[in-house]
């Protein structure tokens, strides 16, 4: 299908005209071009025993056809009406197959003409691969026999994936359960054809719920018919060889999960009422266990609609949340309750607490432990040994401790109690292995298990493996990686008596490329991938992590670019770009740590100023912009001030390196980062413009909360006004470039955030830009949409500080 798209752009005093200018497609300067016009490294996934990998090759963009498909938009989900998948995904076009020890790559045979592939999921015995082909008419399944690389269809286009993945693997790698399209099903209604029958009315019951503003809800009948036409499935056994069982009569399936031993299936509906206000994962829900043959066992919850809810981050709803499977168990189940009622508000000793039910549920659950803070996760072990962790958000605390799940009168061990910010004391990850029912936990090691840390330091990152002793509770680093020059992320223990480790290499020129190394032998590296680096054209770019402090003292961070060939003894004073994106912190020590490492791989895109480093400009990419409120003081209590501080500290330390002429500075962001821009333009004289794309202006329209701000607009008005751009648009007089996706699907982004302000802008005689990118999302996925971004970016940055 061919599309002939016209970009809408208006224009504010400054700029050429006061109206719209029909513009077609433009490309960047060559420079640019040469480095968004690439085609990617293929994504590889590997077996658990690390013998075979599959490459998973896709085009580097969307195309603006892609983008233009048939789209509903229902409960939050956007799905296409003819296929039955999400109208969101991204496709893999090709996949081939190669033995982890070897180099050559088999191209899978039998793939689908013109491949559209996504939902890759390994059997358990690691021995077939299945994934989904949408085709013209709908969704398909297929499986890959890994011996033979050979692709085969085993169901024709009625898979239903308007949920997500639409297939599970049943215990024996031989049976596959599948969400199909209900014989019956009919075509969706077309809301804007069919006369309505009577007003939308809705009612509020006069109790208070702070929900956020989300997208893509149920606006009428239409809609709630449709929600449930679309998400109505039928739930098949399907064999390798094709044949299909009918398990369960068509229904609202949200979750279908299979417990350990492969005996029982915990099927989730979704029920009525509906909600217009919130999404589908706050409508009514039932959770029933059935055995494999399709008897029902135990209706194991109810949940109903859940439109109220308490304020802050760390509410929850009432009754039984997070049910799961226990791993290391056959058919035991795990759930949460809250004992505050799921109100942070209510003083309780214990916030939750965490149960275990044995199937086939003919006696009560029973009591594991109980949190002081919010349940936030367990990674079973075996009988006697478990890790449990909660967390409480208003002051960033998570706890680590260890449980014995046969003995719930012991008491939890703490042993990590730490700020969830903290980087430079985060103890790393517990690995975990697959066990007698291909389900990951705990890898225990006689009396040893094992933490794999990111290792940031206040002088670099060394990523670390621990052995932790979880009778004695005493660590032991066993191995620190010593890279100064490259980055070195480690993935996973393969052998622990070995001492082999899947671990994954990079640096500023080198691709990131997986490698085995063997920790017990110095400079033992075996390289897995060779993937080569697609932008030759900035491997002579000089990169690094500069540190610099702002006028309260607070250290902070960016990564500088500087053009290929700068000289800086001559020190010629280029105009300088910063692209950063606020964050809040509730103490200073952990707003002034930089997670930032030089050596990775530079890899420009659509989201940083990395590319015009090709234009003779320096950039600062990624540059610190923390936001601090200690104590009872909440960060966006003085918003302005640390924004205006940061970005001043930014420039007075690239200045004082004699790079640039701080006279021609220019700032850029995305989403909240676009928040921040406009900020900086409207309450600093620091810079000589900024680009600001898919953000929301007026925090108004999120009034019970954004980004991390749990308070409500009643509450502090003072605060949502004082950080509206919009509420201060007369003060604005720096140009700005206003991007936005036609299509934003993020919850307080809608595109009506830029018009508005544009609108006020324009009316206030500000100096503006605005250019609305068709059918793009939050994220922009088109080729012709980004390249034409560049273009955009690049001619107003010539404009406006360039020159």
């Amino acid at each position: 299908m061919k599309l002939k798209v016209t970009l809408f752009l208006l224009f504010s005093c400054g700029f050429y005209s006061f109206a719209q200018e029909n513009l077609t497609y433009q490309k960047p300067s060559k420079s640019i071009l040469d480095l968004a016009d690439y085609q990617r490294a293929p994504t590889v996934s590997m077996d658990t025993k690390k013998e075979n990998m599959l490459l998973m090759y896709r085009n580097t963009y969307k195309t603006l056809d892609d983008l233009n498909q048939d789209e509903v938009r229902l409960a939050g989900l956007r799905i296409n009406p003819v296929t039955n998948i999400s109208s969101t995904v991204t496709y893999i076009n090709n996949l081939k197959l190669r033995k982890i020890n070897a180099k050559e790559e088999i191209q899978v045979a039998g793939l689908p003409e013109n491949p559209k592939i996504t939902n890759i999921l390994w059997s358990p015995n690691d021995k077939r691969i299945l994934f989904s082909h949408t085709a013209n008419s709908g969704v398909e399944l297929w499986v890959i026999d890994i011996t033979a690389a050979q692709a085969t269809k085993l169901t024709t286009a009625t898979v239903n994936a308007n949920l997500g993945n639409p297939f599970s693997w049943f215990s024996d790698s031989e049976t596959i359960l599948v969400k199909m399209l209900p014989k019956n099903k009919q075509p969706l209604l077309d809301s804007k054809k069919d006369l309505p029958t009577g007003p939308i009315v809705s009612n509020t019951s006069g109790e208070k719920s702070q929900n956020r503003t989300y997208p893509d809800m149920l606006k009428n009948k239409n809609d709630e018919a449709n929600f449930e036409s679309s998400i109505t499935s039928e739930l098949y056994k399907v064999k390798l060889n094709g044949d299909a069982v009918l398990f369960k009569e068509a229904a609202m399936y949200a979750g279908e999960r299979i417990s350990p031993d492969g005996n029982y299936i915990m099927l989730t509906t979704i029920h009525k009422p509906f909600s217009y206000v919130v999404p589908l994962n706050r409508f009514p829900l039932k959770t029933t266990v059935y055995d494999v043959k399709g008897k029902e066992i135990k209706v194991v919850n109810e949940v109903p609609l859940n439109e109220i809810m308490p304020k802050g981050f760390m509410a929850v709803q009432k009754g039984k949340r997070e049910m799961s499977w226990r791993n290391d168990k056959p058919a035991t189940l795990c759930f949460v309750t809250a004992l505050d009622e799921g109100n942070p508000a209510n003083k309780v000793d214990f916030r939750d607490e965490v149960f275990l039910w044995d199937a086939p549920f003919d006696k009560d659950p029973s009591s594991l432990v109980k949190t002081p803070q919010r349940f936030d996760g367990i990674t079973w072990g075996n009988e006697n040994l478990a890790v449990l962790k909660d967390e409480w958000y208003d002051t960033r605390n998570t706890k680590t401790y260890l449980i014995d799940p046969s003995n719930p009168s012991q008491l939890p061990k703490v042993i990590t109690d730490r700020n969830s910010q903290d980087a430079y004391s985060d103890p790393g990850t517990f690995e975990t292995r697959k066990n007698e029912y291909n389900k990951y936990v705990l890898a225990i090691e006689k009396e040893n298990l094992y933490r794999i840390g990111d290792g940031f330091t206040k002088e670099g990152q060394f990523p670390f493996i621990d052995e932790f002793d979880f009778k004695t509770l005493k660590t032991k680093r066993i191995y620190t990686s010593s890279y100064k020059d490259k980055k070195e992320e480690i993935l996973e223990i393969e052998d622990f008596k070995s001492g082999k480790v899947l671990v994954q290499i990079q640096s500023k020129t080198e691709y990131p490329n997986y490698y085995f190394r063997n920790i017990k032998k110095q400079n033992s590296l075996t390289p897995i991938t060779t993937f080569k680096n697609p932008f030759e054209s900035i491997k002579d770019v000089s990169k690094e992590v500069i540190k610099y402090k702002r006028k309260d003292g607070l250290e902070l961070s960016g990564t500088l670019y500087l053009p290929a060939g700068y000289d800086k003894a001559k020190k010629e004073k280029l105009p300088l770009l910063i692209w950063a994106y606020p964050a809040e912190y509730k103490d200073r020590n952990s707003a002034s740590q930089t997670t930032q490492n030089s050596n990775e791989f530079t890899f420009p895109y659509y989201g940083s100023f990395v590319y015009w480093v090709t234009k003779g400009y320096v950039v600062l990419d990624d540059a610190a912009f923390p936001i601090i409120g200690e104590g009872t003081t909440e960060p966006n209590d003085n918003f302005i001030s640390q924004l205006v501080d940061n970005a001043a500290a930014a420039i007075d330390a690239v200045d004082a390196l004699g790079y640039i002429n701080r006279k021609k500075v220019a700032v850029g962001g995305h989403s909240y980062g676009a928040f921040m821009t406009a900020n900086l333009l409207t309450h600093s004289n620091l810079f000589a413009c900024g680009i600001a794309r898919s953000g929301a202006y007026n925090r108004t329209l999120t009034p019970f909360g954004f980004q991390t701000e749990q308070r409500n607009y009643w509450e502090v008005p003072e605060v949502y006004n004082t950080m509206s751009p919009f509420m201060n648009a007369d003060k604005m007089k720096t140009p700005l470039l206003l991007v936005h996706g036609e299509a934003d699907n993020n919850p307080g982004t809608f595109t009506l955030q830029t018009e508005r302000y544009f609108q006020a802008l324009k009316g206030l005689g500000a100096p503006a830009r605005m250019v609305i990118l068709p059918k793009e999302s939050h994220g922009y996925a088109a080729k012709e949409n980004i390249l034409h971004l560049l273009w955009e970016q690049d001619q107003f940055l010539e404009k406006y500080l360039k020159n």
